[in-house]
């Protein structure tokens, strides 16, 4: 996805094995301090960094003490996997791991290391993750390995837009790769182009969003060969392997930019008539691309176009 650049204030850079986009309409030097905001939730989710929170907990059955960052990113994530009656499961870990992602796949080098050796089957769900928010500390079930991936990605977008919006910018927009969230007051909407899975020069739609959550995921993203297997980064918890689905790429608008991502994930699970009705039963619009190159959207998804 693409933002239209409505202000002057605007900083690009690499983070989150991701394209960062910030678009602020006040002061420049809020640019700096969303990046650093960025960088140190990085550090302290991603699975690649050795000595982040997730690797701590996913390399240990004992409580560990955590940001309150990082409570927050579990807690979400397992409101996610209620709310989707498990399509959405942040623990496939070992399923990514066993499929053959286990090395960072960007210009940043990391591994991710887990307490079990990595299998490949059904996720086990959250349900025996234990939070103590009074004491700041975290511990996974038995056989959790838990992946911050797209939701930390989103989550990360919502959490700095309030902070920009907290330290006086009037409107602003953060992009991390996919996920995309809007906050603030702008006079007008803010212009986000969704691209067409097979060919990113042609835009699919343009959306026109003041203040919330856009987010595209794509089976066509993070793929590799694992022997002679294609494979791809979107697993599907009652298995353990990649998503088997028509649908090659979701795109969702929602209040913030963890739902949206979450939605998403759950949409590319089905097949594209029952994924309508399941963003539209959850109060969203969204549009789908399936592997024909047909685009299916939500009944309401205009009301959003630029």
């Amino acid at each position: 996805m693409a933002v239209a650049e409505l202000a002057p204030a605007t900083s690009r850079f690499r983070a989150m094995g991701s394209d960062i986009e910030l678009v602020v309409d006040g002061p420049a030097d809020l640019l700096e301090t969303a990046q650093l905001r960025i960088e140190e939730l990085d550090r302290t989710w991603s699975r690649f960094i050795s000595d982040s929170d997730i690797s701590t907990l996913n390399r240990t059955s004992d409580w560990v003490r955590v940001s309150d960052s990082t409570t927050t990113l579990i807690e979400h994530a397992i409101a996610a996997w209620r709310m989707t009656v498990g399509a959405f499961d942040p623990t496939v870990l070992s399923s990514l791991v066993a499929n053959g992602y286990a090395d960072s796949r960007t210009d940043v080098p990391g591994h991710t290391t887990l307490l079990h050796p990595a299998r490949c089957g059904p996720a086990p769900g959250p349900g025996g993750i234990e939070i103590d928010r009074a004491a700041s500390r975290v511990r996974f079930g038995a056989g959790v390995a838990f992946d911050p991936g797209g939701i930390g990605k989103g989550l990360a977008a919502d959490l700095v837009g309030a902070d920009l919006i907290a330290m006086g910018a009037t409107a602003a927009v953060v992009a991390i790769g996919g996920d995309v969230r809007v906050a603030g007051r702008a006079s007008s909407g803010w212009v986000i182009a969704v691209e067409d899975p097979f060919d990113s020069e042609v835009t699919l739609i343009e959306l026109s969003v003041l203040d919330g959550g856009v987010c595209t995921s794509s089976i066509r993203s993070n793929t590799w060969i694992d022997g002679d297997t294609p494979m791809h980064h979107l697993v599907d918890p009652r298995t353990g392997n990649p998503i088997d689905s028509s649908i090659v790429s979701a795109t969702v608008v929602a209040g913030e930019a963890w739902l949206a991502e979450v939605l998403c994930k759950a949409a590319i699970a089905a097949e594209p008539i029952d994924a309508l009705g399941f963003l539209e039963s959850a109060g969203v619009d969204g549009l789908l691309v399936d592997v024909d190159g047909l685009v299916w959207r939500t009944q309401h998804l205009e009301r959003f176009a630029a």
